[in-house]
């Protein structure tokens, strides 16, 4: 392999320290000075250095970096205008703040939308827990009206109490099932107030089939499909639900909500009902609770005393039961639903929608928003085949079923609803 060989020819223009060709002097090209004294070097700074050779007399010429020019000849950079951060701050050192902030929002939205759900959950869910049991009557049905009304029933059932339990709320051993309360429950759809309408479980009124006895006998001959065509036929409402709670569900759903407070218009020493209650407003559990509805022989009013009890305290428990401290507590609100369901029987044709109603109207009673009423009666001791029983005042009667068929708004009690007898 052959290669070029260098000659003289091909020298390159190395300035020689102290030589004086100036034809090859960098004085006159890059790197060089005018005097032909030798190459230098540029700083970063534009100071020149000599460079020094490397022992044979000779450099290499190194290019030279045009100094920088002077910070005061430099041309200034405009400054931009200041700019709105909404309120976040005035820089960049604001946008870590700024990120740190989303995040939360995003935390307390989904905090929320998960309360939220949860709320339509669990009443849901809960429904799923309730029994539901044939409850159309047979026979021709009145028209529907423009309101509504259902038939709340509390019943006797000791179905699902142990043994500690029955001793506990003095409920006895009966078999099956009884109506202790019978409510007729009016929804206008039309402005008004809605109203509970107590029917007395003694109410002397024809029953198909069975010619005329004591309302709770339906109940006892044909369970809630008698029950219903009986009310039906002696009010000449249709009615759109049926909603039964037993004892067991009723003791649950007061104690779910850590009690009720009710104010206990005499005192009531009641064996029979399990209860030694004084005079004044106090604190009702469960078992108190259940047996203030029930006592029948310590109230002077008989059956007409009880049912006004049992109104009073279902609005009272549909009070508590909506209020922040049930609603906002997810144990407690969880505890009541699931509570109420396991002692609901509704009708196989009885929505959610319309149970909702009937707490609602319960409420709207607690809240003096609603009509607490008797159907108006003309004697407390009416004499029959089934024994004493309770006679309506069949005028009045009348004139307020016509008046809840026409979904007239009820602002006031109609006369003859405070259970007062209107004699004879």
């Amino acid at each position: 392999m052959t290669g070029r060989r260098s000659g003289p020819d091909d020298a390159r223009a190395i300035p020689q320290r102290g030589s004086g060709d100036d034809a090859s002097r960098p004085g006159d090209g890059p790197g060089g000075d005018s005097d032909g004294e030798g190459v230098y070097t540029v700083d970063v700074r534009g100071r020149r250095r000599p460079r020094s050779g490397d022992g044979s007399g000779a450099t290499r010429a190194m290019p030279v970096t045009a100094a920088p020019p002077a910070a005061s000849d430099r041309p200034r950079r405009a400054t931009p205008p200041p700019v709105d951060h909404g309120g976040y701050g005035d820089g960049y050192g604001d946008e870590p703040r700024r990120r740190r902030r989303f995040p939360v929002v995003r935390i307390v939205l989904l905090v929320v939308v998960a309360w939220v759900a949860f709320m339509v959950f669990t009443p849901l869910h809960a429904w799923n827990s309730v029994t539901k049991v044939d409850t159309t009557p047979a026979g021709t049905r009145p028209a529907d009206s423009k309101g509504y009304n259902y038939l709340l029933v509390g019943s006797d059932s000791r179905a699902g109490l142990t043994k500690e339990q029955r001793k506990k709320y003095a409920t006895g051993n009966a078999a099956g099932r009884r109506t202790d309360s019978i409510i007729l429950v009016h929804v206008p759809a039309s402005g008004g107030k809605p109203a509970l309408i107590s029917l007395p479980r003694d109410s002397y009124v024809p029953i198909p089939g069975h010619g005329s006895n004591k309302i709770n006998a339906a109940f006892a001959f044909g369970g809630p499909n008698l029950l219903v065509q009986t009310v039906e036929q002696v009010t000449d409402l249709h009615i759109d639900g049926y909603v039964e709670i037993g004892f067991a569900g009723f003791a649950s759903v007061v104690d779910s909500v850590g009690g009720v407070t009710i104010c206990v218009p005499f005192t009531m020493n009641d064996k029979k009902a399990g209860i030694n209650l004084k005079k004044g407003c106090q604190v009702l559990d469960g078992a108190n609770a259940l047996g203030y509805v029930r006592a029948r022989y310590s109230d002077p009013r008989g059956d007409i005393g009880r049912a006004e009890r049992q109104r009073q305290f279902l609005a009272a428990i549909m009070k508590k039961a909506l209020t922040p401290s049930t609603v906002l507590i997810p144990t407690r609100y969880w505890s009541f639903s699931h509570a109420a369901a396991q002692g609901l029987i509704v009708g196989e044709d009885t929505s959610m929608r319309d149970a909702s109603r009937v707490l609602l109207a319960m409420r709207a009673v607690s809240n003096d928003e609603g009509l607490s009423l008797v159907v108006p009666l003309s004697s407390l001791n009416y004499q029959t085949s089934a024994g004493s029983s309770v006679k309506w005042d069949t005028a009045r009667a009348k004139a307020l079923f016509t008046l809840l068929r026409k979904d007239t708004p009820l602002e006031a009690p109609p006369e003859g609803t405070d259970g007062k007898p209107s004699g004879n």
